[in-house]
Parts: structure tokens; sequence; C-alpha cells
């Protein structure tokens, strides 16, 4: 196949886009209401409510301004409306998302209200909304399409065929100087040695081992009772055929390819710096969170195997959905993006099916709709590390 090309947005800072989203973000679950408000009042406009904001503190502090500053500084979003609570927070993720060139502004509701926070967002909103609608894609090289992955719901036919589709695409867009990300540091127990060994140096290596073993000391040994079960492997996992956590951590390392090796470990929503490449990132195996903290670091096209079925969205990263599994095509078919399941049936080869993978990845960033977004789903779920103060 051909190196392709692709239409997106070109930001303020350089970054390509492939939406072009005027978002509402919150920064906390108190100011929700007031950015649905808004949102309700200005169309071409989109709130992403959450949970948390209030007294959170440290390194749990930290990600989450990490997390809304890099959501609002995803290419993927042309200018960002901010409310929050009290002004020196909420200027704090302005002042962050500004860094970018982007239009964004912030409105504190403490000392105005509701009310009157509602009407002067709404009059900015609408100006923003006006604006972006006017701006148009170029023609962009391949190597600037960053791209996420993250598995879900899998069974055996993720190990042996969705997964490895991701692979295929994983080593050629590698090739053509594409920037992409996996995550998921539990799910890959009992193959981290493995994955250590794809690392592109001994350091590489090393500081994944590190981040996966500060995954296993300081959140599954304190907290579990006295196993995983019923959450590595899920009972979809089990469902499906994966009895382990290792049988379903060697299926999810398919992702990366065969020759791919990863230059850099992030921390959770942190942006890449060492150029194009393959990263991983320490994110939770849950679906939603894993895919907010990857559109949090700037990646923005996302690929989901899913063998069970898995319907997962997000907001801003719209969400490509592949499965191998026919029941899943037959009884899920309208959360399908792109059906591999003759890979099995022996209709395809993993070089075709990474083929048709790449095509309705151009396609999306073009501008096509993933099944995700045309049902609705946008799960935006903050990653919180402990209890607030």
């Amino acid at each position: 196949m051909s190196k392709p090309k692709f239409r997106g947005y070109r930001r303020e800072n350089g970054r390509v886009g492939v939406r072009n989203h005027v978002i509402l973000l919150p920064l906390d679950d108190l100011s929700n209401a007031a950015c649905e408000a808004v949102a309700n009042n200005i169309q071409g406009t989109m709130a992403l409510p959450h949970a948390y904001g209030r007294l959170q503190f440290g390194e749990d502090l930290e990600l989450h301004f990490r997390t809304l500053i890099g959501t609002g500084s995803n290419p993927n979003v042309a200018a960002v409306i901010v409310i929050g609570i009290e002004p020196g927070w909420t200027s704090r993720v302005v002042e962050g998302i500004k860094k970018t060139g982007k239009r964004v502004e912030g409105f504190a509701i403490e000392q105005n209200g509701d009310i009157s926070t509602i009407a002067a967002a709404s009059r900015v909103a609408k100006e923003y909304v006006q604006w972006a609608s006017e701006l148009s894609r170029e023609e962009c090289d391949v190597s600037e399409l960053w791209m996420s992955m993250k598995c879900g719901e899998s069974d055996t036919t993720s190990g042996l065929a969705s997964n490895p589709t991701v692979g295929n695409l994983t080593d050629k867009m590698g090739e053509w100087g594409a920037n992409l990300c996996f995550g998921e540091t539990s799910e890959l127990t009992g193959a981290e040695q493995d994955c250590a060994a794809r690392g592109a140096d001994d350091m590489a290596g090393k500081k994944f081992l590190d981040t996966w073993q500060a995954y296993m000391d300081e959140v599954i040994e304190p907290h579990k009772t006295s196993d995983l079960s019923d959450s590595q492997p899920t009972k979809g996992n089990i469902e499906g055929g994966l009895s382990t956590i290792e049988e379903k951590a060697f299926g999810n390392l398919q992702k990366i390819g065969k020759k791919t090796k990863f230059i850099d470990v992030l921390k959770p929503a942190e942006e890449p710096t060492k150029g194009p490449g393959l990263y991983f990132m320490d994110t939770s195996s849950a679906a939603a969170e894993c895919v907010t903290l990857q559109a949090a670091a700037g990646y923005v096209v996302h690929l989901f195997p899913t063998g069970q079925g898995n319907i997962i969205g997000n907001p801003i990263e719209p969400v490509i959905k592949l499965t191998a599994n026919p029941r899943t095509v037959r009884t899920m078919g309208e959360h399908v993006d792109l059906d591999v399941s003759g890979i099995l049936r022996r209709e395809m080869n993993l070089d075709e099916a990474g083929d048709a993978l790449i095509d309705i990845t151009i396609r999306t960033a073009n501008g096509r709709m993933t099944a995700a977004e045309a049902l609705g789903h946008r799960e935006f779920v903050m990653t919180k590390l402990y209890r607030s103060a």
C-alpha cells in the first residue's frame, strides 16, 4: 500500500486535527450545569461534563489539570470556553490552553452566579462557533496523524485477528513516520517482559517495567482482595474464551505489530515530545478513562479492536471500532466500523486487513463519522488517583 495523505485542520501551533469542535470545558463538577446550558444555547458547541475537580491535591490535582488542558489543546478542538466555580484554577486551565495559540476564554461562577455566567459564555461561544465554521481542511502527510489504540471486551478473536490487524497498521504507519500510542498498564500483566523487550533501547524498556511495577505495588497489591477476579480478565473476556490475564496480555500486545518499538513511556495524559514513533502511556484498562487520557495527550484518531463488543466513544477523538467476531458483527453491527472476521474464515489475510483499517482511518480523518459518533457516544471520564482532601 502506498503512503496515503489526509485532509485535516491546521491549528495555530502547527498540529493537525481531524475534527473541528468548539467545546465547553468545566473546571469542576459544580460547573457542569453551566457548560451544558451554554451548549444548549449555542448550536455547534459541545459540553464535556465530568465528576471531579474539587479538593484534589498533589499528583492527583496535576493529572486533573494536565487532562483538562490537554483536552482543550487537542488539535480536534478549534476553540474552548472554560467555566469554573472560582477564577484562580479556571485561569490556570485557560492559560495552559492558550499556549497553543487557540481561541480560549474562561468564566468563573463565584460572585457572578449561573445565569450571568451562562449569558456571557454563550455570547463568546456564538462568536467562536461561527468563526470555526469557516475553517477549512488542507492536505496533510500521514506522518502528521496522531493515533492512539486500545482494545476492549477482548476474546479469542481479538488476539487472533482484530488486535493483529491494528498491529499491521502500526508497523506500516510507523514506517511512514506517524505518532502512535498504546496503554493499559495492568492488562499487560504476564507479558510485561515481552513488552519491555519491545522498547527502542534499554532505557525505554526499563521505564516501562518501572511503570508496570509501580502500578502493581501502588494499586493492585494494596487494594486487591484475593486476586483480580471480575476485573482482569472481565466476565466478558472469560465468556469469550480468555481464562487468564496472561492470555489477555499477549493478545493485547499484538496491537503494536511485529517490528515497531516504543520510544518512550508517558505519564497519564502526557504529551509525547520525542518526535514520531510509538509511545506507551501509563493508563487504566477502563476504556473511557484510557481514551480520555490519550486524547488529552494530543491523539486525534483512536483504533479500538473489540471481541465481545464494546460501544465506547469519546467527545473529541473519533473511535474506530473493528472486530473479528462474526457474532458481534451480527448482533452489534451498528457499533462496528470494520469487520475483519474474514481473517478467521481465510477470506482475507492480515496484510489486507491492515490496509482496510488504514483506509477507514484515513476516511475517518477526512471527516467520515465513526459508528460511535453517529450513535452519540461521548464518554469523557477523568482518571482520579486517590481520595479527595
